[in-house]
């Protein structure tokens, strides 16, 4: 289920008329912020799977 609501969402951002609204400066800035920071190796709730297991 959520895997198709994600391919939902991708599908509706990638239309080129919803690319070409502009986004907010302040959206950004806070999209700089949180990709400029480490990716966190377990978050709470997560799994602890991996193929290497």
């Amino acid at each position: 289920m959520w895997l198709s609501m994600l391919i939902d969402a991708m599908e509706e951002a990638a239309r080129p008329e919803i690319r070409a609204v502009p986004c907010a400066p302040e959206t950004l800035a806070v999209l700089r912020v949180r990709l400029s920071q480490p990716a966190l190796p377990h978050t709470f709730g997560a799994s602890a799977f991996s193929l290497r297991n």
